[in-house]
């Protein structure tokens, strides 16, 4: 049977609601998994509306009273937008509220093996805030909400997988954090994850920090110190790893199929590789957690929202991805 994959609309002012709406309109969603929507009736209705989409709405309390057609929107209501004071594209602390609201539901339902998976759409970090809800974004959310104290960033994009050593801090912090113990511990649990997905053959490389791996010292000596180490002490426990591989190269070695992942050091190391191959194909997984998270890894866009042009490629990968691994998720 067809998973049931949680979609949280997130910020109301954004382009999620419309991605989504527009998303549940292709073919290939609803031979792939069941939807479930959650949102707020009145910003659905709307987006509907602009988007011009042919949808049905069709309110439910529980995914399992949803009607799975191609034509059907099951939209779980959270009813929790005051239209008198929502203005679409502007950040607010109502709309930062609901978004946190529609995940926490969300989560809630995957707790409960109501939801196979979640596929989140784009939040406001500034409507978070003026909300006052003090989470940096998802990943920080899901980890607290499911009792994951350091939840895995993993990347797909036309099969190549990309993990971050270190997300959201400054560049020279990113350096400090490539450490032995640091890299040692991801590999085992970055290895866990590929399990949990049911990736279970492949080798993974870990990037270079240094342009040319440092070049044995002459560029730095993070390779030599930190990198190295960290993979001869793993290769010696059973790990299939390798490294450290220049970051001009793995990336492109990886999507050859040479290496089942990639872990990059820093944020922008694997963003850009990523992005740069296929923007909006770039699909975030949330892992290490108890339930699965997939994402889009772009913003809300609050200059388009409303317009009825924003792409939903991107929701309908991680719509897809979603399905695509909640059948192996353990």
């Amino acid at each position: 049977m067809k998973p049931i994959i949680a979609i949280p609309i997130e910020d109301p002012a954004g382009i999620g609601p419309e991605i989504v709406v527009k998303a549940l309109q292709r073919p290939e969603l609803s031979k792939a998994a069941r939807c479930v929507v959650i949102g707020d009736r009145k910003i659905i209705e709307d987006a509907i509306r602009f988007t011009e989409a042919k949808l049905q709405l069709k309110l439910i309390q529980r995914p399992e009273e949803g009607s799975y057609t191609p034509d059907n929107l099951n939209l779980i209501d959270l009813d929790n937008v005051r239209m008198q004071e929502f203005v679409i594209g502007q950040v607010s602390a109502m709309c930062g509220q609901a978004a946190f609201e529609y995940i926490e539901k969300s989560i809630q339902l995957a707790n409960m093996g109501e939801v196979a998976a979640v596929a989140t759409a784009p939040i406001n970090k500034e409507s978070l805030k003026a909300a006052g809800i003090n989470y940096i974004g998802h990943t920080e959310i899901f980890g607290a909400l499911t009792g994951t104290k350091d939840p895995l960033t993993m990347f797909e994009v036309r099969g190549m997988r990309v993990f971050f050593l270190s997300r959201h801090v400054s560049l020279r912090q990113a350096c400090d954090m490539v450490t032995k113990e640091r890299i040692f511990d991801y590999v085992k649990r970055c290895n866990e994850v590929l399990k949990q997905l049911g990736v279970t053959e492949g080798t993974m490389a870990i990037a270079g920090l240094n342009p040319h791996s440092g070049e044995h010292g002459l560029f730095g000596d993070e390779e030599l110190l930190h990198i190295a180490p960290a993979v001869k002490e793993l290769q010696a426990q059973g790990y299939d790893v390798v490294g450290p591989i220049g970051a001009d190269s793995v990336f492109y070695l990886a999507l050859q199929g040479r290496f089942n992942s990639v872990l990059s050091l820093y944020h922008d190391q694997g963003h850009i590789a990523a992005k740069t191959l296929d923007f909006e194909r770039t699909i975030a997984i949330t892992g290490g957690m108890p339930i699965l998270r997939t994402s889009v890894d772009h913003g809300t866009a609050m200059d388009i929202a409303g317009k009825g042009i924003a792409s939903e490629i991107s929701m309908v990968e991680a719509i897809m991805l979603a399905a695509k691994y909640s059948k192996n998720y353990i």
